[in-house]
């Protein structure tokens, strides 16, 4: 069946006008407010919004780390709705690599180790952990540095560990959360450099940001506010809505 823009493959993300409410206390917080969101496979896209505009709110339904009050969320027609919380950790980790702003390294474990870690909790093999580990830190540039601890890294070079150990499962969207905030600026360049690079071979990637520079740097931009997307521009230009599509 065709899917939205005509496609007869669905979309990595289709998010079809959720809420999210918090209660505090009496009060209702409206975090998000009637959103939807198409992601195709290979797009590259920026997040942005000030404090409280609902980016992140939005980047823990897009990560499964969260479900909606209402509407629908579904990655490659897999409708996320009615999973139980093992069945979307499941999901999440077949489908999700994560990178934080802080890198979240073991203090004491080799980069390595670092990368290995997601694939022990998966049930591979310590050989063809490693193996994978090795391969994924080839990929971000840092074969060399296969045996080295966080604290004889750079910040860059430890960012890439965690850009590793996103990747080492091979998942279909790589979601990363401010991922220069803790970095310089040259060395927040370099991991924009290798955003681009991975996404050049063919990752789809979704940075979530609220500095518009790095924002600038995806080749589209999704900015929220008050819980509700205000714009959607591809090199410039504003995006049409696309139509809502019911899979099955």
């Amino acid at each position: 069946m065709p899917y939205t823009n005509g496609s007869t493959t669905p979309p990595v993300i289709e998010i079809q006008n959720i809420t999210k409410i918090y209660k505090m206390g009496e009060t209702e917080v409206r975090a998000l407010n009637g959103v939807s969101l198409t992601i195709r496979e290979g797009e590259y896209v920026a997040i942005i919004g000030t404090s409280g505009s609902g980016k992140s709110t939005l980047m823990n339904m897009i990560g499964l780390l969260d479900k909606p009050t209402s509407g629908n969320y579904a990655i490659r027609a897999t409708e996320t709705n009615r999973l139980s919380q093992n069945q979307m950790a499941d999901l999440r980790n077949k489908e999700i690599g994560f990178v934080f702003q802080r890198f979240n390294l073991l203090a004491r474990t080799s980069a390595r180790r670092q990368v290995e870690l997601p694939l022990f909790y998966a049930g591979v093999g310590a050989g063809k952990a490693a193996q994978m580990a090795t391969a994924a830190l080839e990929r971000v540039g840092l074969g060399d540095r296969t045996h080295h601890k966080p604290d004889e890294l750079s910040g860059g070079q430890q960012q890439r560990v965690a850009i590793a150990r996103a990747l080492v499962n091979s998942p279909s969207i790589l979601l990363a959360d401010e991922p220069t905030g803790a970095l310089d600026t040259k060395t927040g360049e370099e991991v924009m450099a290798l955003f681009e690079e991975l996404n050049q071979q063919g990752m789809t990637l979704i940075l979530v940001t609220h500095d518009t520079d790095i924002a600038a740097q995806a080749h589209r931009v999704v900015t929220l506010r008050d819980g509700e997307i205000m714009s959607d521009e591809m090199n410039g230009l504003t995006l049409e809505p696309t139509p809502v599509v019911a899979y099955g």
